[in-house]
């Protein structure tokens, strides 16, 4: 799923930033600078939705990023996430299925080392239509 929710950015020393997501009580993050408070606010957010899915807890309605007030220095971002890639590249947990082919064709790809699994995945991609 793709989601986008404001941010607040507040400046600490030394060029650091604060994040927090008021519509995510208890979802903070911070960064040694603004480039890194922005990486690291996307991978705070997309966790918290990802945990949230996976727990299957109502996702809330992102709030009117102009209802949204920064005090002093900070700053409000839009920032958007996309649970599905998080989920594709931490979710890698192999299961084991079992599957059927021709005697002749099984005895022909161990003899040239084939490597079964990484070729059902590659082909699984291929019928999907899933970018490598």
């Amino acid at each position: 799923m793709k989601y986008a929710y404001t941010a607040i950015f507040a400046p600490e020393e030394n060029s650091a930033y604060s994040v927090h997501f008021p519509d995510f009580p208890g979802c903070y993050t911070s960064g040694d600078n603004l480039p890194d408070a922005i990486r690291m606010a996307q991978d705070a957010l997309c966790l918290w939705l990802y945990d949230m899915e996976q727990d299957n807890r109502p996702i809330p309605a992102a709030s009117n990023p102009k209802a949204i007030k920064a005090n002093g220095e900070e700053f409000t971002s839009v920032v958007a996430v996309d649970t599905e890639t998080y989920r594709r590249f931490y979710e890698n947990k192999s299961i084991k299925k079992t599957l059927t082919i021709p005697m002749w064709l099984n005895e022909q790809a161990e003899r040239a080392n084939v490597n079964f699994s990484q070729t059902l995945q590659n082909a699984l991609k291929a019928e999907l239509n899933i970018a490598q």
